[in-house]
């Protein structure tokens, strides 16, 4: 038989997923697969999501890998802690030392835009204050993927050709022949159905297990990537790695219709979807698939997204407070901007990236909610020789504009676009969600949040509904299947509304909610991708 495993022509129903004493939401049916072995084997959903998130780096590359960065939400007995593992820029990186290699703006490509990577120590400090299981054994899944090999899933090979297939004309130096050995040793990129191993990734895994990712910072696998680096005339170094510590942030929230929507705060990009969630909030939605909702919607967020790219970057150079742009202030300010019209506010440019999301949640009322990423794609096409660590292109954020609040300076953490999200009520914990997707990621939290606490989807339907992404200026994409009546609309009021033709560009979620009477759990996987719930 000669099957197409890209085309759906028939309309597919996906229902929510329940279970009482665990469940792990991801992009990729592995992955999900080897967080319900760690909570089987007793471990608790702190456990359950680093084996997901390790195990992520090998059956989903697209999007993340080890040399990329995290943040985590984490609600354990009855307590919330945030983690962000966003690495910084070299110390001797530079705005003066990029421009003198003759770029003007940040390249997205190469040794230039890599940051210090905060996955593999994302790992090791959630596992040592809230694991139970040992790393050596909460890595196993991910390590025997690695080692073993597994066949594509139909997304992930969709976005591994169609990269390779831009690689192969963009990578022509040395410095990026390692990418090609690691992920298309062959020759060609994997096709869908088609077993892929790594034995380098494997052997990295197990190192960043039994030194709890100490060789990562400052042994044997620090060495091989300063090395590499030295070599190739790039910025990152050992004192650069051995100098890096995950940081523990009391995450933020608003209340928004009875609810507390939670977010890690800067220099990630969450508080932009708290800031339009705030703007919205003032506004009454009779329903979901009018277009004054739709309007009221995108114009919020593009007020948000708009000052967000205007003030965040890293927390300690921050002119502006969380707090100010939180206020009851702000948002009134703000929504008295919106009327009937579409209005154009300062633009920016929206870049695509790779970015994995997840969610789990164990049968004790543990739930995390997690995301990691090498920001676009693969990340910057740096593979460390024999090690299968894909070094992200975090830095491509970056201004090369000495006065803009993002300018870069080495040392300093750049504006970040991963977003874990959380909600609450009361004291109790209701469950994660998020969305991944760079310059979506807000987007997206802001639709979920409001299908769910606004029109009562059920976390399924939350995340199966059309989405629209804001563009810059008036420009609004929405997906294929967004209500034609409405697109109509909104372009009346001056949207410039364009029609994508896949649903690649507005991002893939995941949700759980628990009940906190009866403390059932539900779930809704990602529609757009290979998503599954595992269930327990």
């Amino acid at each position: 038989m000669v099957l197409d495993f890209l085309h759906y022509p028939y309309a597919s129903l996906r229902t929510a997923v329940f279970s009482n004493k665990g469940m792990v939401a991801t992009s990729q049916p592995l992955a999900s697969q080897a967080g319900l072995e760690i909570l089987k084997k007793g471990g608790n959903a702190v456990d359950a999501a680093i084996a997901t998130a390790a195990a992520l780096t090998v059956v989903e590359p697209t999007s993340n890998g080890i040399g990329g960065d995290a943040f985590a939400i984490v609600w354990l007995q009855g307590e919330m802690f945030g983690l962000n593992s966003s690495g910084p820029a070299p110390k001797s990186l530079s705005i003066d030392a990029v421009k003198a290699r003759g770029h003007e703006k940040m390249p997205v490509h190469g040794l230039i835009p890599v940051t210090v990577p905060g996955i593999p120590g994302a790992w090791a400090t959630l596992s040592k204050r809230f694991g139970r299981l040992p790393l050596t054994e909460v890595l196993q899944p991910a390590i025997a993927y690695a080692r073993e090999g597994y066949p594509l899933s139909p997304t992930l090979g969709k976005y591994w050709g169609s990269a390779f297939n831009r690689y192969k004309e963009i990578y022509k130096t040395d410095e990026y022949q390692y990418w090609f050995e690691t992920f298309a040793p062959s020759g060609n990129a994997p096709k869908i159905g088609e077993v892929w191993k790594s034995e380098g990734h494997a052997t990295t895994l197990e190192e960043i297990a039994k030194t709890n990712a100490e060789s990562f910072y400052r042994g044997p696998i620090a060495n091989k990537i300063a090395t590499f680096f030295k070599k190739n005339d790039g910025f990152l170094t050992e004192e650069d790695l051995a100098s890096f510590e995950p940081e523990w942030v009391d995450p933020i929230s608003i209340e928004y219709n009875g609810y507390k929507v939670w977010e890690i705060p800067p220099n990630g990009q969450g508080i932009v979807a708290l800031m339009a969630l705030n703007i919205a909030k003032g506004f009454s939605f009779t329903g979901k698939d009018e277009v004054d909702t739709y309007h009221k919607q995108i114009e919020a967020l593009k007020l948000a997204l708009t000052d967000g790219k205007a003030y965040i970057t890293d927390p300690n150079k921050m002119e502006t407070t969380i707090s100010e742009l939180l206020s009851e202030e702000y948002a009134m300010q703000r929504r008295a901007q919106i009327g009937e019209l579409a209005i154009e506010p300062s633009s920016f440019e929206p870049k695509q990236s790779g970015t994995v999301y997840l969610a789990t949640a164990d049968g004790e009322g543990n739930m995390v909610s997690y995301i990691q990423s090498n920001y676009m794609g693969f990340g910057s096409g740096i593979v460390i020789p024999g090690t299968g660590i894909a070094m992200q292109n975090r830095g491509a954020d970056f201004s090369l504009d000495p006065n803009h609040v993002n300018a870069l300076q080495g040392g300093k953490r750049t504006y970040h676009t991963i977003i874990p999200g959380f909600l609450t009520k009361g004291t109790e914990a209701i469950g994660p969600f998020g969305v991944m997707g760079g310059y979506m990621q807000p987007q997206g939290h802001m639709q979920v949040v409001m299908n769910l606490l606004n029109f009562g989807l059920n976390p399924q339907a939350a995340l199966d509904a059309p989405r629209w992404q804001w563009m810059g200026d008036k420009k609004v994409i929405v997906e294929p299947n967004f209500p034609t009546a409405i697109a109509q609309s909104l372009a009346r009021r001056g949207h410039q509304v364009q029609i994508a033709l896949d649903t690649g560009a507005f991002g893939r979620g995941q949700i759980i909610l628990r009940n906190p009477e009866t403390g059932v759990l539900v779930g809704g996987t990602e529609s757009r991708t290979d998503g599954s719930i595992a269930v327990w």
